[in-house]
């Protein structure tokens, strides 16, 4: 399969399918126009793509940017590429290219202590090693790993841990434990839906707290680079994972 492809597919799939729950996510395209220079253009961008991850609600996030214009007239895919280093650098956050085919490239953007802490999780390694990654004690080793398996054979759905999803939900979905598919949100809900629907709504809130800062014309460089911490509790109450069955 396609890695970008399999990025809309599957487990991280739901937004906008048929009796999701919760409202599809704030659209860029409505304040782009409002930000007329390419680094504020590109950084409006990013920081509405992560505005969990900003707000500590998530470890993680995918960003897959397309080689051609979009409304605001740019190409973030280019802008990326000029801009996109020391725009990262301001925020604090890293970056590992999972996959870059020249008409797009796909993005895992992190907190190194917030992923790091996640992956160094006992419940989490017992994931891994199950889905075959070979160092699970290793940072960098464990995302070289991902990478390849990005642009390998089959899409790695196991990168729903890397997000942050509820790791009951992620063995769920591969079929690794015995749980039903109970609700259809931003990702696929295996077993009690509670909690997971408490974090997803975080994520939602996540996102409409960053949609009305850039609609209102707020710095996007500035919004991109000071974190709000408002989620973060949020993140820890409900965003650890969880292995319930049921």
């Amino acid at each position: 399969m396609n890695g970008l492809v399999g990025v809309k597919d599957g487990l991280l799939n739901g937004v906008d399918a048929p009796g999701a729950t919760l409202k599809s996510r704030a659209a860029w395209q409505d304040f782009a126009g409002l930000y007329p220079t390419d680094e504020e253009c590109l950084a409006s961008f990013l920081a509405l793509e992560l505005a969990e991850v900003l707000q500590g609600a998530k470890p993680a996030n995918l960003v897959c940017l397309t080689n051609k214009r979009r409304s605001c007239g740019r190409n973030l895919y280019l802008l990326w590429k000029e801009h996109g280093a020391p725009l990262l650098e301001e925020s604090g956050l890293k970056v590992r290219v999972l996959d870059d085919r020249g008409s797009s490239i796909l993005l895992l953007l992190y907190s190194q202590e917030a992923l790091g802490s996640l992956i160094a999780q006992k419940s989490v390694r017992i994931i891994l090693g199950k889905a075959g990654y070979r160092d699970v004690d290793h940072f960098d080793g464990v995302l070289d790993e991902l990478a390849t398996r990005v642009t390998g054979e089959g899409f790695p759905h196991e990168i729903g841990v890397f997000l942050g999803y509820p790791l009951k939900d992620v063995i769920g979905f591969m079929g690794w434990a015995p749980l039903a598919f109970t609700v259809q949100g931003p990702w696929k809900i295996f077993g009690k839906p509670e909690q997971s629907l408490r974090l997803a709504e975080c994520h939602r809130e996540c996102r409409s707290r960053m949609s009305l800062l850039l609609a209102s014309g707020c710095n996007p460089l500035e919004c991109l680079k000071n974190s709000i911490n408002d989620a973060a509790d949020s993140y820890q109450q409900h965003g650890a994972p969880f292995l319930a069955a049921s």
